[in-house]
């Protein structure tokens, strides 16, 4: 295996907070960039702050900033821009996600930068995009999982459920990592870098675009359905008579035939009328759903998914956060591995995309300020006035 990767020589300069732009710029360092994380003097990242629940540190930090270098600079004194600009100076990409206006009051929009940089990429990471009559509102996670219609088709009948992780920061972060993965290929064509601007809203509506088209010219949207499928039905948890629950789900009329036959053993069901297309079998759901109960409560949730994998339907566990640490396939495949933080090793899932080219970086969790002297050197600050901008609070 050569540990060449992709991304090594790329260097990622990132204002960053929250989620969406460190999963971003996290992606980007597993792939070999060089992403040198600016954070504010004394707090820094407020996603430090999130819990204590990795040994003393946030859950959300550790997943989404380890690879990285941790400098602290207040943006706001004077003496740090001429940090920034050094910085800007050897960077190939740059990542921002904070307060709408911010970036382009401190002079880091793509205009301003664009003439003494043209071949960087500048990344723009915000709720609604930068016009628009939504452009200056605050946008959180939740509120865009709202705004975007996430939470109508999400829940029980009685009551709407956000998502029990960050989908719509995962979807801006997804977007922005793969458009500047693009944006670098292109530079390597044309020797320009490109501005892109990837909105939480945007992003999830891309991802809602299956209800948006079900509900078409005014037509009911999916209902809400809690754990079961909205509109394909049976799919979802059924519960066995040790009170396990299966999740199983039908895609075609030939897995019906066999569910009927194998998993139910009652092949007269699959004649009957009530249940001969999936429209029939959800407008008839609570009446099927009694016969799978029934069927299952005399058997275990392994006796089920047994018959489950007999008749070659797909079925699955309803795992707990214990059950997928413990994930026999996840182990099987040799996907943990352990890095560094302030606090001692923490295991670490190596990123999605398996190849043999190139292990992924999987690099320590910076401490808040780790790399700030020893960056502050290398672009030719010498220790008496490092030691000065220390006292001076710039960084």
């Amino acid at each position: 295996m050569t540990m060449q990767r992709p991304l090594d020589g790329i260097t990622v300069v990132a204002l960053e907070h929250a989620i969406a732009a460190p999963f971003c710029t996290r992606q980007l360092a597993d792939l070999g960039a060089r992403v040198i994380k600016i954070e504010r003097p004394g707090t820094g990242d407020f996603a430090r702050g999130y819990d204590e629940r990795v040994k003393g540190l946030a859950s959300h930090f550790v997943w989404t900033n380890r690879s990285k270098e941790s400098l602290t600079l207040d943006l706001k004194h004077r003496a740090a821009q001429e940090v920034l600009a050094r910085l800007l100076e050897r960077a190939d990409v740059l990542v921002q996600n904070v307060a709408p206006g911010a970036a382009a009051r401190l002079g880091l929009s793509y205009e301003a930068l664009h003439p003494r940089h043209p071949g960087l990429v500048v990344c723009d990471i915000s709720g609604y995009g930068d016009n628009g009559p939504y452009r200056d509102r605050k946008a959180y996670d939740l509120l865009i999982q709202s705004e975007a219609g996430f939470l109508s088709v999400t829940g029980s009948p009685d009551e709407p459920a956000k998502a029990g992780c960050s989908v719509a920061d995962i979807a801006a972060g997804m977007y922005a990592y793969s458009s500047i993965l693009a944006a670098l290929l292109q530079r390597s064509r044309t020797g320009q870098g490109i501005r892109i601007d990837v909105s939480m809203l945007e992003s999830m509506a891309e991802w809602m675009s299956y209800p948006l088209y079900y509900a078409f010219e005014g037509a009911p949207p999916p209902p809400r359905a809690g754990a079961s499928h909205a509109t394909i039905y049976p799919y979802g948890p059924f519960e066995a008579g040790d009170g396990r629950t299966v999740m199983l789900g039908l895609q075609n009329e030939r897995e019906w035939v066999q569910f009927c036959e194998k998993v139910l053993r009652q092949p007269e069901l699959a004649q009957d009328e009530r249940f001969a297309s999936n429209s029939r079998r959800h407008a008839e759901r609570d009446v099927l759903k009694l016969v799978i109960l029934r069927a299952f409560s005399v058997l275990t949730a392994d006796e089920v998914s047994r018959r489950l994998d007999d008749a070659q339907i797909a079925n699955a566990r309803m795992n707990t956060l214990a059950d997928l640490w413990a994930h026999p396939q996840l182990r099987a495949r040799n996907r943990w591995r352990e890095v560094g933080t302030p606090v001692g090793p923490i295991p670490a899932l190596l990123p999605p995309g398996h190849t043999d080219a190139f292990e992924p970086r999987m690099d320590d969790v910076p401490a808040l300020g780790q790399h700030t002297d020893s960056i502050l050197r290398e672009m030719g600050w010498d220790d008496t006035r490092i030691a000065a901008m220390h006292a001076e609070k710039v960084v």
